[in-house]
């Protein structure tokens, strides 16, 4: 692996300028420098923040050629206060998501997000579990799937929120209250009745819908974990882990979308339509396959069967943490200590095991939601569902920063096709 950090002059180098030049961009602001604790009269410099320099530098120069490479992990095309990843780890407003996810519920992350303050949870969640969608509405859709469920539900309760098209700041922050309630109570259908032995009587006749409270609570007792204080702390984490990830294409779906001034039900919708993609959400239900591939026969096997077919191994690597993505590790972690003895777990941990020792992979945030899921006794299917009410809050806060950026994103075309018939002498 990669050292990574670089001296003045191995920075330099990789700029291709003379090293004053380097200590002039530290000065503007544009590079960080950083102690050397082997040599206290030293700096050193990140290799990805130097990296990150080096193509800005030449996005500027060839800018013809900088918006295909940011359009497939490139360079950050629009501005953005929420969410980075940075040194191998995932940042809400400057603060780790892991230690959040250990240390906070959904609501205040949520409230972090949406407004830049954990305290403002209570104000904003204060009545929303009142304001869920009647149990009348979900009725007709236990039958779909918890995504199809929520596009089916959010376009009823958009149409019955009178201040669904304030789209000032605090009123979009109470509106993503409501938003999340409503896809609760949509995606906390989707367990089965004999999901788990401890579920009461009095649970099953409510037909699995969300009790108001906090967002894990209710979903813990929907999916039929009863009041296990550990799942719904397992739960509330892996939804905070999910919460955001910059710039992801259900994110920029959802930006889009609130750029035209579209309500933030409209613009979670658009975030839900994406995420059903199978380049996008799609990699957790693969994630969840691979797994009780891993679980019916040796860990090994099935990663050795998946390299004869020339087929990937979903829920592996990821771009942005060439480490470890510190998701997956997380969640891994949680499932651990929720259920230790969990078969579908140590089949995961085999898993992770094989795959590290054949392909230097690790495991990403979709294997990750797979095992937690695996090891709670959650219904196939489950994993996409914490994904996308967990990124639910993402969603709000991306659609709350482009209100305010106020400007409608629309990018040109570089036409490829044939030329325009007067450009070819004219047309008949």
């Amino acid at each position: 692996m990669e050292e990574p950090y670089l001296t003045a002059a191995e920075a330099a180098a990789l700029l291709d300028v003379e090293v004053p030049s380097l200590y002039a961009y530290v000065s503007r602001g544009l590079l960080a420098s950083h102690a050397d604790p082997r040599d206290p009269r030293a700096r050193r410099y990140r290799r990805e923040e130097v990296a990150a320099l080096r193509e800005r530098r030449e996005a500027r120069r060839h800018p013809e050629q900088a918006a295909p490479r940011a359009l497939a992990w490139g360079e950050p095309v629009l501005d953005s206060a929420l969410t980075t990843v940075a040194g191998g780890r995932l940042w809400y407003r400057g603060l780790d998501a892991v230690e959040l996810a250990r240390e906070r519920t959904l609501e205040e992350v949520a409230a972090l997000l949406w407004t830049g303050d954990v305290g403002a949870a209570g104000e904003l969640f204060r009545d929303a579990g009142q304001r869920r969608p009647p149990a009348g509405w979900l009725a007709p859709l236990r039958q779909l799937g918890p995504l199809e469920r929520a596009q089916a539900l959010l376009p009823r309760a958009a149409s019955a929120d009178a201040a669904a098209w304030d789209l000032r700041g605090d009123a979009v922050a109470r509106c993503g209250a409501r938003i999340l309630r409503a896809v609760a109570a949509a995606v906390g259908g989707s367990a089965r009745k004999d999901a788990a032995p401890e579920r009461s009587e009095r649970e099953r006749r409510r037909g699995a819908e969300p009790a108001a409270g906090p967002t894990a609570t209710a979903l813990a007792t929907a999916w039929g974990l009863g009041r296990r204080a550990s799942a719904a702390r397992a739960l509330d984490s892996a939804l905070i882990l999910c919460a955001d990830h910059e710039l992801n294409v259900s994110t920029f779906a959802a930006r889009c979308a609130a750029s035209a001034e579209a309500t933030p039900w409209d613009a979670v919708s658009a975030g839900l339509a994406t995420l059903r993609g199978r380049r996008h959400g799609g990699a957790s239900l693969r994630a969840e396959a691979l797994l009780r591939e891993a679980a019916s026969t040796s860990a090994a096997a099935a990663v050795g069967e998946r390299l004869r077919r020339g087929e990937p191994l979903p829920g592996f690597g990821h771009p942005l943490y060439p480490a470890g993505d510190p998701r997956g590790a997380e969640l891994l972690a949680l499932a651990s200590r929720v259920s230790p003895r969990s078969p579908p777990l140590k089949a995961a941990q085999r898993l992770a095991a094989a795959v590290a020792d054949l392909l230097g992979e690790r495991p990403n945030l979709d294997l990750g939601l797979a095992a937690l899921c695996a090891a709670l006794r959650l219904p196939p299917g489950s994993s996409i569902a914490l994904f996308a009410l967990g990124r639910t809050v993402g969603w709000v806060a991306h659609a709350r920063e482009e209100y305010a950026r106020g400007r409608l994103i629309r990018p040109r075309a570089r036409y490829v096709g044939p030329p325009p018939a007067d450009a070819r002498g004219g047309a008949s």
